[in-house]
C-alpha cells in the first residue's frame, strides 16, 4: 500500500491568496490570520500573492486566474458574507461557493474555500478571531497541507 503523507511545511510552497474587500472590518483579520499561519508554517512572505477584489462574488473570477497561471502550489478564496434583509446574500452566496467549488473539482492546484457565512457581524468576527480561534489561520494550514498532497501525485 501507498500511503501519501500528510505534511504542514511550507517551505518553498507559493500560495495565492484574493480576498473580498467587502465586509473588509472581517476580511482583513482573516487575512491576518492567514498571512500569519502561512508564515509560522514556513511559507515565504515573497512567496504568497495577494489580491484584494471588491467582494466575494468577484473571488471566483480572480482565483480561476490564478490557479490557472500555474504559478501557485495552492489558492486560497477568504471573504465574509454576512445576511442582509433581501436576497442577495444567497445570490452572492451560491455564486461565490459554486464558482470556488469548480476550481476545486478541476484539481490543477488545491482551492481553499474561506467564505464565511453568517446571519450576523458578530457571528463573523468570532469566527475571524474575536472570541474563538481565527478561521483564516486554519484555512492556512489546509492551504499547505492540501499543496504538499498534491506535490506527492
Amino acid at each position: 500500500m501507498n500511503e501519501l503523507k500528510n505534511s504542514l511545511n511550507g517551505t518553498g510552497l507559493k500560495v495565492a491568496i484574493a480576498v473580498a474587500r467587502f465586509n473588509e472590518i472581517v476580511t482583513d483579520k482573516l487575512l491576518d490570520g492567514a498571512l500569519r499561519q502561512l508564515q509560522i508554517l514556513g511559507v515565504d512572505e515573497k512567496d504568497i500573492t495577494v489580491a484584494h477584489v471588491p467582494g466575494a462574488f468577484e473571488l471566483p473570477g480572480i482565483c480561476r486566474r490564478m490557479a490557472d497561471s500555474n504559478k501557485f502550489d495552492a489558492v486560497m478564496a477568504l471573504g465574509a458574507v454576512i445576511r442582509g434583509e433581501t436576497g442577495h446574500y444567497d445570490v452572492v452566496v451560491n455564486n461565490s461557493t459554486s464558482g470556488i467549488a469548480g476550481i476545486a473539482a478541476e484539481g490543477k492546484v488545491p482551492m481553499i474555500l474561506g467564505i464565511l457565512t453568517t446571519d450576523t457581524v458578530d457571528q463573523a468576527m468570532n469566527r475571524a478571531g474575536l472570541k474563538a480561534g481565527n478561521l483564516g489561520c486554519s484555512w492556512a494550514s489546509t492551504a499547505v497541507e492540501m499543496a504538499n498532497l498534491y506535490k506527492q501525485i
